[in-house]
This record gives structure tokens, sequence and C-alpha cells, in this order.
């Protein structure tokens, strides 16, 4: 835009935008000419994805605000009524970020007003309650307002439909194009009043329901330290776990109440750095048997436990790690279903339902996709998402994924061992699936578009000494995938050497700034003996195929 263009794009916004501090904002940057801050506001609109929406708070069409959160209810509601939903329920939840209860309200004022029927959650809650309570009440759809885990300036709003799994193509663009049609916003009818806000019965209701997937008369001894990363986890995590007899997990007092700008961590995330110190600290005073915590919103779950031989302790566990743990849980309760992960998550499980006969799917990433897997039993990915319930909550679930990785702890303290036993006999039984991650944060996105240029022009035909045995572009969809943004590289073993197997998949993260690669390298173990040493050399591997991808990709 030319700047009288770019000033005229802002004094439009500005004339109807509902937020008295949005309108602050934008006229300060206009009395002070600030090009560059109102270029980055006006250079487009925050395009709404499978994810929804998710971005920086701030004034213009390229924020989160109140204007881009009516738009967005105003476009929904209409995708809605035209196909044939008008006059249903949506149900809108919300975290405790600045702004969430703000963006529920508006949308539950534009869904009135479009002629729908709105019901507000009674509270902040975990995005799991949200997700139980649209098939619980029969709502055509629900909405989320939530950024996850990410940075405190960020928030968002995700789209649920009314078999409670998060929208996919073609929804997300049909969607999108009744947001582009919403004209001016002071015709967005806004009703003043008449949406519900229901009551904590449906907290309740999710509690029990949250019992479901623990076996009756397991041991519940399993001793936890818990937090929810300034969240909204707190409340709901701690009365599942009374409800279900486990003792009252230990808090970690500065991370225990929702605070939006979560001081104590720089990213809001348990698999960041530094993340976890704090609950490691309380781990080392009173000695629990693992650690529990669950991001913002209480979707996610993360795991540590006791290692002697890690700094201060005590380690994270890898999703994939958690992910493998919850199958072998489920397969031994005898779960059926299909099982199912996200195609960057391990392999293992596969092979944990396999020996098991049970049938295994691959899916894109995001449970939008493994949500809709036919007769799903138990979906994961790597990014801490466990789906153990997908009857009640067909999304990931951070509270019931606790309860019972909890259950499994307790099951194997009864015998003398730790869930670090059962990792070992997977990789007896299965083999050692090793799992890594390379994941760089860029403040031009344009980094990313290059990086992902550079491999499809030149795909490597081997990396760190193994072979690539197929090269395939993601875009382009396959047998069983639709087409995504990513591309995957199988590699062959090294022959009479340790590997019997690697894959590497890279790809651009969907809610964050960040091109993604994930590595697995499989090796035999022969038997128990053995194992510290395989760990030693697939952890050689994966360190020479991170350095190996990212030489490639021009990182």
């Amino acid at each position: 835009m030319t700047t009288q263009e770019l000033r005229a794009a802002a004094e439009a916004w500005l004339a109807e935008d509902p937020d008295p501090e949005t309108r602050a904002e934008l006229a300060a940057l206009l009395a002070a000419g600030d090009e560059a801050a109102l270029a980055e506001r006006f250079a487009g609109t925050l395009q709404f994805g499978t994810a929804g929406l998710r971005g920086e708070m701030g004034a213009g069409p390229m924020r989160m605000n109140r204007a881009v959160v009516i738009r967005a209810a105003a476009g929904l509601a209409a995708y809605l009524r035209d196909r044939g939903h008008g006059g249903g329920l949506v149900v809108i939840g919300y975290d405790a970020r600045h702004r969430s209860a703000d963006f529920a309200r508006d949308t539950a004022a534009v869904m009135v007003g479009a002629g729908l029927r709105a019901a507000l959650l009674p509270r902040p809650l975990p995005t799991p309650v949200l997700a139980y309570a649209i098939t619980h009440l029969g709502a055509v759809a629900g909405v989320a307002v939530t950024a996850s885990h990410n940075p405190p300036r960020d928030n968002g709003y995700k789209v649920y439909l009314g078999d409670g799994s998060q929208i996919v193509p073609p929804a997300d663009t049909d969607i999108a194009a009744e947001i582009g049609a919403v004209g001016a916003l002071a015709d967005v009818p806004l009703a003043e009043d008449g949406w519900d806000v229901l009551g904590e019965e449906l907290v309740t209701d999710y509690l029990a329901r949250a019992m479901a997937p623990l076996t009756p008369g397991s041991p519940r001894t399993t001793r936890v330290v818990y937090t929810p990363l300034h969240g909204v986890g707190q409340s709901v995590l701690t009365a599942a776990f009374e409800r279900a007899g486990f003792p009252a997990p230990a808090e970690v007092p500065a991370q225990a109440e929702p605070d939006p700008d979560f001081p104590t961590v720089a990213f809001p995330n348990p698999e960041e750095p530094g993340a976890m110190d704090l609950a490691f600290e309380v781990a080392r005073s009173v000695r629990p048997d693992l650690v529990i915590a669950n991001d913002p919103d209480a979707d996610r779950c993360a795991v540590g436990v006791p290692d002697a031989f890690a700094e201060g302790g005590w380690r994270m566990l890898r999703g994939d790690e958690v992910g493998a743990l919850l199958a072998t849980h489920l397969v031994r309760g005898g779960r059926g279903g299909t099982f199912a992960a996200s195609i960057v998550s391990s392999s293992l499980t596969g092979r944990i339902a396999t020996a098991a006969g049970l049938r295994y799917e691959e899916t894109l990433t995001g449970f939008k996709w493994l949500g809709r897997v036919e007769d799903l039993g138990y979906g994961y990915e790597e990014a801490l998402g466990y789906c153990v319930d997908p009857r009640g909550v067909r999304d990931k679930d951070g509270i019931t994924a606790a309860l019972l990785i909890a259950e499994l702890a307790a099951a194997e303290k009864e015998h003398g061992r730790t869930v670090l036993d059962v990792l070992d006999d997977l990789a007896v039984e299965h083999g050692l699936h090793a799992t890594d991650q390379l994941s760089v944060r860029v403040t031009d996105l344009s980094l990313i578009t290059a990086a992902m240029r550079r491999l499809r022009a030149t795909p490597p035909t081997e990396l760190a000494g193994l072979p690539v045995t197929s090269a395939e572009d993601l875009t382009r969809g396959t047998d069983t995938l639709p087409p995504t943004d990513g591309l995957r590289y199988t590699l062959g073993g090294t022959g009479s050497g340790p590997v019997r197997s690697a894959r590497v998949i890279v790809r651009p993260s969907g809610t964050e700034p960040k091109l993604k690669v994930y590595l697995e390298t499989v090796l035999p173990v022969p038997d128990l003996a053995t194992l510290p040493g395989v760990r030693e050399t697939a952890t050689t591997v994966l360190a020479h195929l991170k350095q190996a991808v990212a030489e490639h990709a021009g990182l």
C-alpha cells in the first residue's frame, strides 16, 4: 500500500472498531505516523484455516481483536445457517488469556443475533471440557477461545463442528469465505443478552466421564507433582485425581493460578527449555512418582520421571514415549478399535497395535485429522496430545491422559517397577524407536519458504550416511493422506550396522512461525543388557541426522 492507502485503511478500521483499547492503540499509531507498525497490522488479514485463527493481539486485521472475532463469528454463523443449522446451539469456551472472556462473549452475542442459540462455559476451563460439551449438549458447533501454548501476547479462535472434532477442509475454506463476505461491522447484529451461561454441573459431568478410561479396582497410589503452567488446568485436574482416588497432586505454587502474563516461563509450553524447572524443584523436595504438566488450555499432557542419570535427577519423557506408554496401557486393558498417530509421531504405536491385532492408521498432523479416524480407539501426536476416550472427548485431552499415565505408574509400582521399565520392555520387543526434533523459530517467514524450496529443488539422496530410499513431497498427497505442506524421507538401514531404518519429516508449523523437522531411527535391541549402548548409538544417529537435514535445508 501507499502511505495514503495505508492511512485510509487504518482510519476506516478505526471508525468501526468496537474496542476502546484497540481504538486507542490505532489512534496513537496514526498520530505518530508509525508507518511500519501500521503496515504490520494492515498488510493483509489473519487467515482462517484448520486451526481457526491465531495471532498476536492488537489493532487491525492482522491481529487478534474484537473486530476480527466478531467477523469470524459472523462468518461461522452464516456457514451454520447455510447448512440448515439455524437455531442450533453453539457452545463457547475460553481460557484465561487476555481478552479471552471478551472474545467469547462477543461470539455469543453474534450467534444469538444471527438466530442461533449460544451457551458460554461457566468460567475459564480446559479446552477438552468444551470439546466434551459439544457432543454432550448436542451442539451444532463449538468455539474455544485459546492460543494454547503460544506466547502471552497471542490469542486464538478454534472452531469445532457438531461431531466434537476440529474443522478440516473444505469447512475451513467455506467458513473463511463467509468471513470474507461479512460487510460493515455495524451491520453484524449483536445481541445484548439471550445466551446461556452453563453451570458447574457441566464440569461435574465432564469429570464423571473422565473416569471412563480407568480400570475399575486398579491401584491409585501414584504421587504426582502437577503444574498447569499458569493455565486453567489446576482445578479440573485436581478434582479429577480426587474423584479417581489418587493422592492429591502437589502443586507448584508459583504456577498454580491462571495468569495471562505467564511470568515464570519464557514460553508456556512444557516442551520448551526451562518451563519445567519449578516443577522439578518441587519434585526434588516431595519426591513423587511423576511430574505432570498441562499446557495453558490443558489439552496437552507432559510427563516427567525420576532419572538418576539426568541433571537434577528428573527428565521429561518425549511425547512419543508417553504415546507408546498409553497405547500399551490401553492394550493391556482390552481397548479395541483403531489406534492412530500423526505421521510425525513415532511408528512404535503402530507396532504395538499390530502386535495386539488392532488396526493402525496414520493421519496428517493435528487432532482435526486424528479425531476423524473411523472407530478410533486411541489417538496421539508427538506434541503431547493424547485422545484416550474418543467417545467422551474426540480431541486431545490433557486431563484424561494424566489420569491414565498415573494409573499405569501405579500398576507398575505394585510390582516394584516404573514407567521407564515399560519403555525398556517395548524397546526389546519392538526395537528402540528413538525420536528427536529440530525446531527453528523465525521472525521472517520467507526463511521457511526458502528452506522448503531448497529441499524440493535438490532432494537428498542420503542423510548422515543412511540412503534415502523414498522421498515424498506431501503437497501431492498420498494414497492415504490428503495434500499438506511437508516432505517425508524414508531411510534404509546400514546393512550390517546398528540402524534398522530411519525417517525424516520436514514441515512448517501450522500454529507458530517455526520450521519443524521430525526424526526417528529404529535400532534392534537383542536384550536389556545391550539397551544402554543401543540408546547411545541412537542419540548419535539422531544428532547426525539433525545436522545433515539442517545443512540440506540451509538452516
